[in-house]
């Protein structure tokens, strides 16, 4: 492990995240020289030095993630900033599709990721389930198929004796969007268009608890990172039912049982999705049934995740490495060996000291504002009474030390519009923000505190707007 360090903080190979902002993987140049952020928005106004966003932007009405991350390898100033920087660059980013391989093809750069083909394929969550069940690493009961009216999804339901409170997915897309609870037919018709049609995972609505982790599937085996609770649908933080808005990662979040079983169906999958090709870096969401104490696969996010913040600055990271430093293993032309049970074992009792959480900001209201002022990227303190105040500009949240100081980074700023689903920015701090009861009080002070330092206009004539997922 002496070894893999050295071999990072000696790197000559120029390597990118390309993203909207850098948070996915704010902090993995403390551990990597050479590595760099390109990004749309410059939360921190020029002031980190690693990274670099193109001054000439004319709006463009971006459709996705992936729309942005293609005008950006496009993009003049960032070409010319790659060619001065020397070398044959490679880039890596949360999302890409077959347009990024032929434009990082056409250019020269290397993308260190698995391909747009199997990604997708293994997007579906469908295609989870299936290989899931081949593995041995089951599902939530659950029947597929399709249904074209209510009628149709109660009989698919009780071909497996599934209830009449169901949980309704569709393959693709944002769970918070494709995720839908139905227990009768006015539910059914509230968003039918958008099931009939589609090959459907029909779930047996639990009672559970979600838990996310990262791993990384590498030749000697799959590593699996610390496990961290969502927060979900809280209408403060996000406009979707559902929808996920934050993690919190703490000793508790899972039982030592329900640990062991989680990482032995992690790494189940893991062994099964190498089969099929894929390497490298994913997100998996397993959920708990808290009536029967039952550890399901959820889904599967393959590619860098919103939780990647969490995972690259755990206890586990500092023991060794970051998680995404054997994905880059993966792709670079090095020779090595680890020991993954070694790693995995160590991992698991690290996961017993160590405390983070995030909130991921959305707007939840629905008029469209233009942005006059917003709240700086860097340490932000939290007092006694619940008064947030900035302190400094830092490049990442890794000083952090307790629960009353947080690192905030913006992502839509001045002249910006904030509008239902917009992602304002990323808290990350030490302290938990979700008990059973719901969102802490502390938590709750952060949220009015970050809101209060926005203040935009209402517009008379709102431009069309619509969401992107920055960092999921």
């Amino acid at each position: 492990m002496s070894e893999i360090r050295t071999f990072f903080r000696t790197n000559t190979q120029p390597i990118y995240f390309v993203g909207p902002t850098a948070f996915n993987l704010l902090g993995i140049d403390r551990w990597v020289r050479n590595f760099q952020y390109i990004t749309y928005y410059d939360s921190w106004d020029g002031a980190h030095p690693r990274v670099f966003a193109p001054k000439n932007k004319p709006y463009v009405e971006f459709e996705s993630s992936e729309h942005i991350n293609n005008y950006l390898l496009r993009d003049p100033e960032v070409r010319a900033y790659l060619k001065r920087r020397g070398g044959t660059p490679m880039v890596a980013m949360v999302f890409f599709d077959e347009e990024t391989e032929q434009i990082c093809e056409e250019l020269g750069y290397k993308l260190i990721l698995p391909p747009d083909s199997l990604r997708r394929r293994l997007d579906s969550k469908i295609v989870t389930t299936q290989l899931g069940n081949e593995a041995g690493a089951p599902s939530v009961p659950n029947v597929l198929g399709k249904a074209n009216n209510y009628t149709q999804l109660r009989r698919l339901a009780g071909k497996q004796r599934l209830g009449s409170d169901l949980v309704v997915q569709t393959p693709y897309g944002d769970s918070g969007k494709t995720t839908f609870f139905i227990k009768s037919k006015a539910d059914w018709d509230k968003d039918a268009a958008d099931m009939v049609g589609q090959e459907l995972k029909v779930m047996k609505r639990i009672n559970n608890k979600a838990a996310a982790v990262e791993a990384c599937i590498t030749k000697h085996g799959t590593i699996v990172g610390p496990f961290m609770t969502d927060l979900t649908g809280y209408p403060e933080l996000t406009p979707y039912k559902g929808g996920w808005c934050g993690n919190d990662l703490f000793p508790e979040a899972l039982s030592d049982e329900q640990r062991a079983t989680a990482i032995s169906h992690v790494r189940k999958m893991g062994d099964r999705l190498a089969k099929e090709g894929y390497r490298g870096f994913l997100e998996i969401d397993v959920l708990i049934d808290l009536d029967t104490d039952e550890v399901y696969l959820g889904e599967i996010n393959p590619r860098i995740s919103g939780a990647s913040s969490m995972t690259n600055v755990t206890a586990g990271a500092y023991a060794d490495v970051p998680l995404f430093l054997f994905h880059l293993l993966e792709f670079m032309d090095v020779d090595y060996t680890i020991n993954v049970e070694e790693i995995n074992d160590r991992w698991r009792d690290l996961a017993a000291v160590d405390v983070w959480s995030q909130l991921i900001m959305k707007e939840p209201n629905k008029t469209v504002e233009r942005i006059l002022a917003a709240p700086k990227t860097g340490t932000w303190h939290l007092d006694d009474d619940g008064v947030l105040t900035f302190a400094q500009v830092v490049n990442d949240w890794h000083d952090i030390t307790g629960e009353d100081e947080a690192f905030f980074l913006r992502v839509y700023g001045e002249g910006d519009y904030r509008f239902k689903g917009a992602d304002l920015g990323i808290l990350v701090t030490k302290g938990r923000m979700q008990t059973a009861e719901g969102l802490t009080p502390r938590c709750l002070h952060y949220i009015e505190g970050i809101r209060d330092a926005y203040q935009s206009e209402p517009l008379p004539d709102p431009p069309a707007v619509h969401p992107v997922a920055y960092v999921k």
